[in-house]
């Protein structure tokens, strides 16, 4: 038996998942819908999504609602009454209607441990918060947010050099083999879903602009690196020095204390700078962007714009808030 589906997804996350469902005999994808082209760079250049990019590769029917909600493209998708309606990181909610005009289900694949996590970054919260795992989660999709009753799980751990975009990476797989090993239970009713603990509920919201300051009086080396690791390279986390932004893509904890105050330079070498953090704890900084510079390791900073640097002086001052 073959099932149609229509498949909702944005980011790179998604496309595996797409890619799996196209070169499955069981499954006719009958359209595939993503976020409006945005635009992206200095230059603002409108791109279409990597799901936009993925089913026009394949010649298949992109939707693009601005809102889904009562458009056209709502009207196009319950016309088609598929089987499945799939979800992987679409970014919108989807009315009721929407829903119940799947034949067999209407599921989503969202990368956390749910109900931990509900949100759309749930990958960046994992990291920045320090935890050893995270996973993909299998749900039927309900109007509140993540909220619907789970039918299955992977978990995948964190590696202490991971960031978002290798556990996207790595989730996504994950996802794309959870997804195509449930779809088929789903259809013979051979599943035992299970319904959401509201007490261990946390939500994981789109990454404000403020989170992406670095505090090295309040923040601990270790917090730093999570916090690092935690927003790159979506939204990269950065620091004030001498009133430019810098931004920190890789960072190390060091096992060594200092007594200097949290943002002095501990040490500078022609190879390595170190920076105090709270608790009297130390971070080695490996690379970075300043402002209007290309990402460079610590050595070419140390070499170029951070040649006068020096040993017990201010490096990262108090963040902004914005």
């Amino acid at each position: 038996m073959t099932y149609s589906v229509v498949l909702m997804g944005t980011p790179k996350f998604a496309v595996p998942i797409l890619e799996a469902l196209i070169s499955d005999d069981q499954y006719d994808v009958k359209a595939v819908v993503t976020q409006p082209d945005r635009p992206q760079g200095r230059k603002h250049t409108l791109t279409p999504s990597p799901v936009k990019i993925a089913a026009l590769a394949h010649n298949l029917p992109v939707l693009q609602p601005e809102k889904i909600s009562g458009s056209d493209e709502m009207k196009q998708i319950i016309s088609i009454n598929p089987d499945f309606i799939i979800t992987a990181a679409f970014g919108q909610f989807l009315p009721d209607k929407l829903l119940e005009s799947a034949k067999i289900a209407a599921v989503n694949t969202h990368a956390s441990l749910l109900p931990k996590y509900r949100g759309g970054a749930p990958v960046h919260y994992a990291i920045m918060n320090g935890d050893q795992e995270t996973g993909v989660s299998i749900m039927y999709m309900v109007k509140q947010m993540d909220a619907g009753d789970i039918i299955d799980v992977v978990k995948v751990p964190i590696t202490s050099q991971d960031n978002v975009g290798t556990m996207f990476e790595k989730l996504s797989l994950a996802g794309r083999d959870l997804l195509m090993d449930t779809l088929p239970k789903i259809a013979a009713g051979n599943i035992s879903p299970v319904k959401q603990k509201a007490e261990d509920v946390s939500f994981s919201p789109n990454i404000p602009h403020h989170m992406q300051n670095l505090d090295f009086v309040n923040e601990t080396a270790q917090q730093i690196d999570w916090h690092v690791r935690g927003l790159f390279p979506t939204h990269p986390a950065y620091v004030q020095v001498s009133g430019q932004r810098i931004k920190l893509t890789k960072v190390t904890p060091l096992d060594e204390n200092t007594q200097l105050p949290g943002g002095y330079i501990v040490e500078k070498t022609k190879k390595q700078l170190k920076i105090a953090a709270n608790n009297h704890t130390v971070v080695s900084i490996d690379k970075l962007q300043p402002a209007g510079k290309s990402e460079m390791t610590i050595v070419a900073y140390l070499n170029g714009v951070g040649s006068q640097l020096q040993t017990g002086n201010l490096w990262a001052e108090e963040p902004i808030n914005e």
